[in-house]
């Protein structure tokens, strides 16, 4: 079966310590829930940047046909059932693509 992988950059609207605080709890407590709850979402992996200009990364492992899954979030969005946070930048909008794994290698430990 193939795995498919969504890759989305997201970015605070300012680098304010309270803005940072309520954008990463969102992320985590609202934003990564609902879309975790639709249908060929499965998992979910947010990675902070190590630089303050960098975005913020989600990697989420998508299980079934990607357009479809895709095709649910974007409804789920429109239809007002994701919950979005003022601290999120829209401007410019989240930067999304979908990725097809190609080869997957875990390192050898055994001695």
């Amino acid at each position: 079966m193939k795995k498919f992988m969504l890759h989305v950059q997201a970015r605070p609207v300012s680098l304010d310590e309270d803005v940072l605080k309520e954008f990463n709890r969102w992320y985590d407590e609202v934003h990564l829930p609902e879309v975790l709850a639709i249908e060929g979402f499965v998992t979910a992996r947010r990675y902070t940047p190590a630089e303050d200009e960098d975005p913020y990364i989600t990697q989420y492992e998508l299980e079934g046909d990607p357009e479809a899954v895709i095709g649910r979030l974007l409804k789920a969005a429109a239809d007002g059932e994701l919950n979005m946070s003022e601290t999120l930048r829209m401007e410019p909008r989240p930067w999304m693509a979908v990725y097809e794994l190609a080869n997957e290698q875990q390192q050898n430990t055994a001695s």
